[in-house]
């Protein structure tokens, strides 16, 4: 099959035009429109169809762009690869973590992950959807739980719980809760039942949430919560690496905290000797363990 003709039906799928895929091909909309004509002479069937709003792939063109989709990320993997410098690292590397983890503790730490390496650029995806990393929607996930994908390279970095905290204001204006009990009558902020969180979180906070006589702030990120509990809302439930990354917290209930939440690294088979890759590991299992020969100061709770 002719690559060619391949990478301009790639180009017209993913624009859903013939004038916008040659506009990125740098050919006529004629040109285009021959190859992907010729190209579906020699396959004995119909790509596309014509619709008010540009072209619509058939059942065999949605088969074709998922091969050409699979080749395209596996190319530019290996490019990617080819590209890295032997004396240098640079280049884009994508990693997806949760939203909480992300800005609370990796995008702190980023500064000295540039300052080593000024021309890497990292595509920082920050959602709670794992995002499938054999068909490269990103290069790098850290994740909340070991990864399922047999064939992904994984590695421990450490161990969350998830406690309770309040702002020094607060407990000054409020009291500092030596109880279940008197938890109940402040106002909670926790994560949403409804929105996408680990489950050692949830069940956690449950029965806090049960038997809660006052108000309670729900949202769907550690980072709201933060902000909440920082604004002296009430009393948040949060991952306890914050106590090292923000000043001013207080425990509350520092006997009580959720089963421990593993955190993992994990990449593709393939991106085993990317400079990228381990550099951004290297980095990461540095200030894992710097983090925790800082967290002997933290009560109750600190990692394990």
């Amino acid at each position: 099959m002719d690559w060619d003709k391949l990478r301009i039906f790639h180009a017209v799928a993913d624009a859903g035009s013939l004038t916008h895929a040659g506009e990125t091909l740098h050919l006529s909309q004629s040109a285009v429109s021959r190859q992907i004509r010729a190209l579906e002479v020699s396959l004995n069937t119909t790509l596309f169809r014509r619709h008010a709003r540009g072209l619509i792939l058939t059942e065999q063109g949605e088969l074709l762009f998922e091969a050409t989709r699979t080749m395209t990320r596996r190319l530019d993997a290996t490019a990617a690869r080819i590209r890295d410098s032997e004396d240098e690292v640079f280049g884009e590397i994508r990693v997806t973590t949760t939203t909480g983890f992300g800005t609370l503790w990796l995008a702190p730490r980023l500064p000295r992950l540039f300052e080593r390496y000024p021309k890497l650029k990292i595509d920082l995806m920050l959602e709670e959807r794992v995002l499938d990393l054999a068909m490269r929607e990103a290069d790098v996930a850290i994740r909340m739980k070991e990864p399922s994908q047999a064939d992904l390279i994984r590695r421990r970095l450490m161990e969350v719980r998830i406690r309770f905290y309040a702002s020094q204001e607060y407990v000054e204006k409020h009291g500092l809760p030596a109880t279940p009990e008197e938890l109940a009558h402040h106002r909670l902020i926790t994560h949403s039942p409804a929105s996408p969180q680990v489950r050692a979180g949830a069940d956690f906070v449950l029965p806090f949430l049960a038997s809660n006589t006052q108000s309670v702030l729900t949202v769907n990120s550690y980072f709201g919560i933060l902000q909440g509990v920082m604004q002296g809302l009430g009393v948040g439930a949060l991952p306890d690496y914050v106590i090292s990354e923000t000043a001013n917290l207080v425990p509350v209930l520092a006997e009580d905290q959720s089963a421990p939440i593993p955190v993992y690294l994990a990449y593709v088979e393939e991106l085993r000797h990317s400079k990228r890759v381990t550099a951004f590991r290297d980095f990461m299992l540095e200030e894992i363990t710097a983090y925790k020969r800082n967290a002997d100061h933290v009560p109750v709770g600190a990692l394990r």
